[in-house]
């Protein structure tokens, strides 16, 4: 099986494919995957987010407080329209690295090693019969949450998905941080990945402790300095002579540059929350 059939840029043939993880209640990461990638036009038309909706406030794995950024988020969509949320998002997440969602940026920046761990992460893609059918990095977000949600019905182990997420959790923690700076309602979905993850949200807040004084770097001059510098070709990397990596999904976390709190294999947050006794109904 091909990743291009369960990720893909076209989010009408993304959504299509729900049904084949609806036995997981980490499904949910299906969902995180389509809202913090790029909102294509496709994703506006039809039922694609009341579908969202339905399994953002029946699922058990995140806060009533999460499930209302959640949904907050998803209206602010809808009432924006394609146009103007595809520009908004151009101006959030493309400008600039600090919100950059290819994992090993955060970890490797622009440096070589990167390449060994896009290495590692493919490898990991390949072992589970996938491959990458878009052009696109193996670490972009999106697509490794879309592999993860699959693996959940595959390996039947909803506890090691969201170890795999733990993993990452510091990057996650530090993405939410800045977008809980810049009044993103995006911070929503970041929140529920960390306590997928097992992670408490105040883990945010000490981020955003440790980036008060930090720089933008979405301005116009900051944008033209980093075009300036010289671009490196990260899948080519593995063939030169250098020291291996040990980077991988599984150690991501521990040179992420901020200790974690607890161990990143410790799942600290409740497997299920439960405050509802009745699935609720979708705001239309």
């Amino acid at each position: 099986m091909q990743l291009s059939e369960v990720y893909s840029a076209d989010a009408s043939t993304t959504f299509d494919a729900l049904p084949v993880i609806a036995n997981s209640e980490l499904k949910l990461l299906k969902v995180l995957s389509l809202l913090i990638d790029y909102p294509s036009t496709e994703l506006f038309e039809g039922e694609a987010f009341a579908q969202c909706k339905q399994l953002v406030v029946t699922s058990t794995l995140i806060s009533p407080q999460v499930r209302g950024q959640i949904i907050g988020l998803i209206d602010e969509l809808l009432e924006l329209g394609s146009l103007e949320a595809q520009s908004r998002y151009d101006g959030l997440f493309e400008r600039g690295r600090s919100l950059s969602l290819w994992l090993f940026e955060h970890v490797h920046g622009e440096s070589r090693d990167r390449g060994q761990a896009m290495v590692d992460l493919m490898a990991q893609y390949e072992t589970a019969g996938f491959e990458i059918g878009v052009k696109e990095l193996p670490d972009y977000l999106p697509m490794y949450l879309e592999f993860l949600a699959y693996q959940a019905t595959v390996i039947d182990d909803d506890i090691q998905i969201r170890m795999d997420i733990a993993d990452v959790s510091h990057i996650i923690a530090l993405l939410a941080a800045r977008l809980v700076e810049r009044n993103s309602l995006y911070s929503g979905c970041f929140n529920a990945l960390l306590q997928i993850a097992g992670k408490p949200l105040d883990v945010v807040d000490e981020y955003l402790e440790k980036i008060s004084n930090e720089k933008r770097d979405d301005s116009l001059e900051a944008i033209d300095k980093d075009w300036e510098e010289e671009v490196v070709d990260f899948l080519g990397a593995q063939q030169e002579e250098r020291c291996s990596s040990q980077t991988s999904t599984k150690n991501l976390a521990a040179q992420a540059g901020v200790r974690p709190a607890k161990a990143a294999n410790t799942i600290g947050a409740p497997v299920h929350w439960v405050d509802f006794k009745q699935n609720p109904s979708v705001k239309q």
